[in-house]
């Protein structure tokens, strides 16, 4: 049997070709998800049991069980609307959950740690309940910090590119794999426009190495960074760049300086109780109680305490970062409230819960505002806790009772929200089930689960 060569090698570059834009677009929906909708914070409670996520689902059927058919929703407002309720719902349910809210009894008792220089040590308590008595002092003393590798290019006068026109290729060479970029230049294109593309393109590949423009009087410099800080033991770089081996022009990587390490990527160094330390990363965790995060050096005989607060402390914290995450819900919901209506009526829901304890929260100097955000009188608030703790409590209903059923019913609402934010869109209902002979379609409030890759497809 005769085999055509040239054949088979087209099909091949042809499928190589599929395969990179493929890889391109997944990456380009990966990073628009990220940017878009994903929350700054991922903590411990993003994972679940089995059991959770089986309560989630018996939760969806329950909903889907009466719930009428409704025409899809197609407008990208309206979804990236239910999906930005939906996350900023389960930021509210994760600061409570953080504070012991999962558990009634430790709702708002979860300790809080300090630093007595949180501008140079910045740490949080992680440990358990149970933890906290065990919970040691420590000092450190910060020498240095982890960086990130940096390729400084040359700096180009904003003038037409030196390089012939045509289509160039280069290589980034990290993580054990080699990454292909090519792009082309136009006749008259200028150094800063053919620098600006190059790190959109770079940017939006994801692939651990960061790009950005430097401009100066006239001039400007592409930069490079690594997404990773700290130098793994045997290694002398985290990135290179290099001309690329396709049959593209060559002479970007020189012309553009792309190729010099202007800063090479190290590791933090700190004395922990007088003992030296190393890591890769500047946040770290120590003995699964402090979460710590180096923010700067510290003079040479500087020592930075980091410890548990008081109860009295611990428990001011917590109020002010459930009121806090509170209002940021209800402040993200009303850039809404304009153009959705579904948007005023989850507000008043919240609201509502508030009204509830507004007698209560008073007392003890929390106050609802006409945008049914809340303020907090710090000192009030400070002097009711510490009342109580004294007391310990002997009220019927002490301000404590309070502050833990505030923060129980939002745990209920947001988890209310987080399953089925489509409640408070307007949708078109096609039919209603036929009572006593209905179907259950778990999928149906999930909806939004889909639309963040809608236009992609």
């Amino acid at each position: 049997m005769h085999v055509d060569t040239a054949t088979v090698k087209k099909d091949f570059h042809a499928a190589y070709a599929y395969f990179k834009e493929e890889r391109r677009v997944s990456n380009t929906v990966y990073n628009h998800y990220l940017t878009a909708y994903a929350p700054k914070n991922i903590t411990r409670f993003d994972t679940h049991k089995k059991s959770e996520l089986e309560s989630v689902y018996k939760s969806i059927l329950k909903i889907n069980k009466e719930s009428p058919w409704y025409l899809d929703v197609t407008q990208k407002e309206t979804q990236e609307y239910a999906v930005n309720i939906k996350e900023n719902a389960r930021l509210l349910y994760n600061t409570i959950a953080s504070m012991g809210g999962l558990e009634p009894e430790r709702t708002l008792k979860k300790n809080t740690a300090y630093s007595s220089n949180p501008d140079a040590v910045d740490v949080a308590f992680i440990g358990d309940a149970a933890d906290s008595a065990s919970a040691p002092t420590l000092n450190l003393q910060v020498k240095s910090l982890a960086a990130s590798q940096e390729n400084r290019g040359s700096y180009l006068p904003n003038e037409p590119v030196s390089l012939s026109a045509g289509t160039y290729a280069f290589e980034i060479s990290t993580g054990g794999m080699n990454y292909e970029f090519q792009f082309s230049i136009s006749e008259n294109e200028s150094n800063k426009d053919v620098q600006k593309r190059l790190a959109r393109l770079i940017n939006h590949t994801n692939i651990g190495v960061r790009a950005r423009l430097d401009e100066g009087e006239a001039r400007s410099a592409l930069i490079l960074s690594s997404a990773q800080t700290g130098l793994p033991e045997g290694r002398d770089e985290l990135f290179r760049v290099s001309e690329g081996n396709s049959d593209a022009l060559s002479g970007a990587v020189s012309y553009f300086g792309l190729q010099y390490t202007t800063r090479q990527a190290s590791n933090a160094s700190f004395l922990l109780n007088g003992e030296e330390r190393t890591t890769a990363s500047n946040s770290f965790t120590i003995g699964k109680m402090f979460d710590v995060e180096l923010k700067g050096l510290t003079a040479s005989d500087e020592t930075v305490t980091v410890g548990l607060k008081t109860d009295v402390d611990s428990i001011t914290d917590n109020i002010n970062s459930l009121i806090g995450s509170y209002n940021t819900f209800i402040s993200a919901a009303g850039n809404y409230t304009e153009r959705f209506g579904g948007t005023n009526r989850l507000v008043r829901e919240m609201g509502a819960i508030a009204l509830r304890y507004q007698d209560s929260l008073q007392k003890i100097g929390i106050s609802a505002q006409s945008d049914k955000t809340m303020s907090i009188d710090e000192d009030r608030l400070k002097e009711a806790i510490a009342s109580e703790e004294a007391e310990d409590a002997g009220e019927d209903v002490s301000s404590y009772q309070t502050l833990s059923g505030f923060a129980e019913s939002l745990l209920k609402k947001t988890t209310q929200v987080s399953i089925n934010p489509m409640e408070y869109v307007d949708r078109t209902i096609v039919a209603y089930k036929n009572p006593g002979h209905n179907f259950i379609n778990p999928y149906m409030t999930s909806a939004y689960s889909g639309m963040i890759f809608n236009s992609y497809c």
